[in-house]
């Protein structure tokens, strides 16, 4: 298992998913997201957002839009997620960001802490009413980068994952990758133009 950074040509796939769980979206950009991938099968197991907001007062980063398809939960898949989301926003200069999540608990044990809702910069307080209106439970959590950590269990999922994959490397993208068939050398797909 790995994560990496999503590509243009995995805009419908993410869409879908985002559709699937529920998740909106209304700045969606594909080049956002982090995909997590299962090395042997390049099967897409898990995908989460790093968003940057600019204000006048700076920017705040938020971790959004975290999913894992439910046949690869319980294998440390969102903390791979997580961890490619933190390394990312601190190449970005951040010290911290923001959920708004109705999964607390699951956050909690990566070191993310509750915040009041009063306490939130801008614009997170409208993103958290937004939120609200398909999660009516989320609440805002905050994470220290310095604080983050993966806890020991789910680092014993990594090693075990590993040691089941001898390449750990992404392997090649292929023409059907782009929608293209291999056998006509055609797009699979019809995209309305001539």
């Amino acid at each position: 298992m790995y994560a990496r950074d999503a590509k243009k040509h995995e805009e419908v796939w993410l869409l879908d998913r985002l559709d699937e769980f529920g998740f909106e979206d209304p700045a969606f950009r594909s080049r956002d997201y982090v995909l997590a991938i299962d090395g042997e099968t390049n099967e897409r197991a898990g995908f989460a957002r790093l968003r940057v907001h600019t204000t006048d007062d700076g920017s705040v980063c938020e971790f959004t839009n975290i999913g894992v398809r439910e046949e690869w939960r319980g294998r440390g898949v969102g903390a791979h997620l997580l961890e490619h989301l933190v390394e990312d926003a601190r190449d970005q200069g951040f010290e911290a960001a923001y959920a708004l999540t109705d999964e607390p608990a699951y956050l909690a044990q990566f070191g993310f802490e509750r915040v009041p809702a009063e306490d939130l910069p801008e614009p997170l307080p409208d993103r958290l009413d937004a939120t609200r209106e398909y999660q009516p439970d989320a609440v805002p959590v905050r994470l220290a980068f310095a604080d983050f950590e993966i806890p020991q269990r789910l680092r014993e999922r990594f090693a075990e994952s590993e040691a089941d994959s001898d390449d750990e490397t992404e392997p090649p993208e292929s023409a059907e990758d782009f929608g293209i068939d291999p056998d006509s050398a055609t797009y699979k797909y019809d995209t309305g133009g001539t």
